[in-house]
């Protein structure tokens, strides 16, 4: 069974246009919709109110009226709706684990930058296994359009950047749209270098040329496997996220990973991650990874 595309709803703004941002990726995979209301998600007026059934009612009323919005612009898109009782980072993360991937709305700080990341959706980045999306209100159709690229950060060796890869490639390979792939790099101090490290550096002719050289390599297997997708290669020092940052203006949807793997102080969204969300123009993928 496929799994769907799920998108939180909450009656604001961002939900909306993440719903919407769902559907049309979902009609572009041929996969299912699945909308989910966490239940103690409520307008601050309502959740004051002592009738419980309000509540209810208020929540099955903003799902009817979201999948029937979404049926009047896919009308052959499958679409289903549920009401989620658990707390809210709980019942997304739970509803995640059987997507092919979730999507959130995400305030903005301003008309034309970032994102406002709250306490909930920072929780849901930092401990699903699923790749999460987090879209703005505002956000529309036209921003996929055409000529605007996937823009995909690659760090380490391949192994480490292989889901984000695919991610952006599979994305691409459904929109039609060319992949530029990142690496950043910077001047490690000296104490950092080692005989091996030197040796390797030597070979490629020195530290850009080692970079380009490695991305090339992480590139290969998913070049191989979806020929049909334009790949731009973009090697360029700096830190991660100032220069993925930097190339995002036009671009339809930022890829990034994320360390799956638990520190001693909890789950984390790592520091490239959490500069894309809170800056990036256009929507966020963050893909977990070993």
């Amino acid at each position: 069974m496929a799994r769907p595309i799920t998108a939180g709803v909450d009656g604001s703004p961002e939900s909306a246009a993440a719903a919407a941002w769902a559907a049309r990726e979902a009609v572009r995979r041929e996969l299912p919709l699945r909308l989910v209301h966490v239940s103690e998600a409520v307008p601050e007026s309502l959740a004051l109110a002592a009738d419980e059934s309000a509540r209810v009612q208020w929540a099955h009323d903003l799902l009817e009226d979201a999948e029937q919005e979404i049926a009047e612009r896919h009308p052959g898109l499958s679409v289903t709706t549920d009401v989620l009782d658990d707390g809210a980072p709980a019942a997304l993360t739970g509803a995640a684990r059987d997507a092919e991937l979730l999507v959130l709305g995400s305030r903005g700080y301003g008309t034309l930058v970032g994102f406002l990341l709250g306490s909930v959706g920072q929780q849901v980045v930092a401990t699903t296994e699923r790749p999460v999306v987090l879209v703005r209100a505002g956000d529309e159709a036209s921003g996929e359009a055409a000529g605007r690229e996937i823009v995909v950060g690659q760090e380490g060796d391949a192994e480490d950047s292989a889901a984000a890869l695919e991610f952006a490639f599979r994305t691409a390979a459904a929109r039609g749209a060319t992949v530029r792939a990142v690496r950043a790099w910077s001047l490690p101090p000296v104490f950092a270098y080692s005989p091996a490290s030197l040796q390797l550096l030597d070979e490629s002719g020195g530290i850009e040329p080692y970079e380009k050289k490695a991305l090339g390599a992480a590139l290969a297997p998913w070049r191989e496997r979806f020929p049909d997708v334009p790949v731009v290669e973009h090697v360029e020092i700096g830190s991660a996220g100032q220069v993925l940052l930097s190339v995002a203006a036009g671009a339809q949807l930022l890829v990034v990973g994320r360390r799956a793997r638990r520190t001693a102080v909890g789950a984390r969204i790592g520091s490239v991650a959490h500069a894309v969300l809170h800056h990036a123009p256009c929507p966020v993928a963050v893909v977990p990874h070993g």
